[in-house]
């Protein structure tokens, strides 16, 4: 179990500083944020607020692999004392593509670490007392378990921002999802229904985000790379059943836009938050979708019935076979954030920075389809 923890060189910042209020960001996309401070400041016309209260000491849970990396960003250029709490596998930062070295070199020189094993509870307890954290962003938290040794190590926390799931809802014929829906307490996610639970019974000032689908570059999630894999080979696309399927996504940056958007928020003071894309899209769309947004010509779309193949402990397609998707009124009426990004101008941003330049998490893996295009053959000749 580690016990070391690193630190990288601290720098002081202007306890009482305003920012600007357009941060061109994450290669292109415009995002506007702006502190509230007990004094008042002249705001631009039109620019959205996140309500905070000047620099914070903000610990993330995680943090070098996917919203981490994104939102770690924003809120070093907001001016926040940012340290990852990792078993120090990956490297703390990674410069993105389109990055400029100004701006990786900016990043990196001011957010801090803490190595270490988040299921060791005692080393949670005793490093996290020690170094004292206004704010923890939740990014990889799956267990009650695991969070319990956190609010114990910080009694004087002041917000504790949750990555939950979508996934949490009851099953229903009613969509979309919305925050007061009833929830699953037997769905995959259910340590993450038990921590929003944890939080609540702890009276901590909480916020639980519940992402859809999530997208965008540097993700671990086969997402969208699954589609890219096919239409760069030229091969048709197995989708199960009719294909009318309708599901959500969301931007990776437009999520981590909406972390910061709750930091500070009293209307964000132990709240649920759904965070995904403005519009639903079919599964058949979705393939439409990444073929334009990667310009490659529209695809072949072949329909199965999952029903009638053994893949083994293989997935045959990356999402749930029903209809799933939520209602993000909520975060847009009460926090003023909104998606910048539309779902073929998000694809394409995915593709561009990251599968498009020949990285990727997962190699392609085509044995599925070969089973399904194998019948699908026998029964057209």
């Amino acid at each position: 179990m580690a016990r070391l923890a690193l630190v990288q060189q601290q720098h002081n910042h202007p306890s009482l500083s305003i920012l600007p209020s357009s941060l061109s960001d994450f290669n292109g996309t415009r995002l506007h944020s702006h502190l509230q401070f007990k004094k008042k400041v002249s705001q631009p016309k039109g620019a959205l607020q996140v309500s905070a209260s000047g620099e914070k000491k903000i610990l993330i849970m995680g943090g070098t692999r996917f919203i981490g990396v994104f939102l770690s960003r924003l809120l070093v250029k907001e001016g926040h004392q940012v340290t990852l709490f990792t078993r120090g596998k990956a490297p703390i930062t990674q410069q993105l593509p389109g990055e400029s070295d100004k701006d990786y070199t900016d990043f990196s020189s001011k957010i801090l670490h803490l190595k270490g094993d988040r299921k060791d509870f005692d080393f949670v307890k005793s490093s996290l007392s020690a170094k004292g954290f206004d704010v923890v962003y939740d990014i990889n938290g799956r267990e009650a378990d695991e969070v319990a040794p956190i609010l114990d190590a910080l009694p004087n926390l002041e917000q504790y921002i949750y990555c939950s799931s979508a996934g949490v809802y009851l099953k229903s014929d009613l969509l979309p999802h919305f925050e007061t829906d009833a929830v699953d307490p037997k769905s995959r996610h259910k340590g993450k229904l038990e921590t929003e639970s944890l939080l609540v019974s702890r009276g901590v000032n909480w916020t639980s985000v519940r992402p859809v689908y999530i997208y965008g570059p540097l993700n671990y999630n086969p997402v969208e790379e699954w589609f890219f894999h096919r239409l760069k080979a030229g091969r048709p696309i197995p989708i199960p059943n009719s294909g009318v399927q309708i599901t959500q996504l969301g931007h990776v940056k437009d999520l981590a836009t909406a972390f910061v958007k709750v930091l500070g928020n009293e209307k964000a003071s132990k709240q649920v938050f759904n965070i995904s894309g403005e519009k639903y899209v079919t599964f058949d769309g979705l393939a439409k979708a990444c073929a334009k947004a990667a310009g490659f010509p529209e695809p072949e779309i072949i329909h199965f019935n999952p029903k009638e193949f053994d893949f083994g402990k293989k997935k045959a397609f990356p999402f749930r076979d029903q209809h799933f998707f939520a209602s993000i009124e909520k975060a847009k009426s009460v926090l003023g954030w909104k998606p910048e990004f539309d779902l073929v101008e998000g694809l394409a941003d995915s593709y561009n920075l990251d599968f498009g330049r020949g990285t990727y998490r997962k190699e392609a893996d085509f044995s599925t389809d070969d089973i399904i295009l194998g019948k699908s053959l026998v029964l057209q000749s």
